[in-house]
């Protein structure tokens, strides 16, 4: 199980101004996400939060590219999506696509990107870690917490 591990984050948001882009296939799933994220900046105290939606996890990278490039750009970015395994290789294009995508706007803006893309082999996979009622994890939180937590870690620098 990958919960086991993981750490207890608890960080201070306010004053914070954080953007969820958020994609739309999987809604029950992605909106699973969306209320974690959003329930744990709301516990952080995080007060200025925007969702824009994307229409897939592939273009959740272009949309976080331009947010964090804008004059409007937040202290970081929460990206939310699933991938849910098929029969062709479309999953692995997308979830490398995705994950390279965020990973450099991160590197290229210095913006911390929660990363809640939940690369799944099967949709059970996904509602397991989707902090739905009876989900063993909530992975929309948990991107919403390393997200808050990386931008106070580096706020000194």
């Amino acid at each position: 199980m990958s919960k086991e591990g993981s750490p207890t984050i608890q960080v201070d948001g306010t004053g914070l101004r954080v953007v969820i882009v958020a994609a739309s296939w999987h809604e029950q799933i992605t909106t699973a996400l969306l209320d974690g994220a959003k329930r744990a900046l709301e516990e952080a105290k995080v007060t200025d939060i925007e969702v824009v939606q994307v229409p897939g996890s592939f273009e959740l990278s272009v949309a976080a590219a331009r947010i964090a490039r804008s004059k409007r750009a937040p202290d970081a970015i929460i990206a939310l999506g699933v991938v849910i395994r098929g029969g062709t290789p479309h999953f692995d294009f997308v979830c490398g696509a995705a994950t390279d995508g965020l990973n450099s706007v991160a590197l290229d803006t210095g913006i911390p990107v929660g990363f809640g893309l939940l690369t799944c082999d099967t949709e059970q996979q996904a509602l397991d870690r989707s902090g739905l009622p009876g989900s063993s994890e909530d992975k929309g939180a948990e991107a919403a917490q390393a997200a808050i937590s990386t931008v106070r870690a580096l706020e000194a620098w």
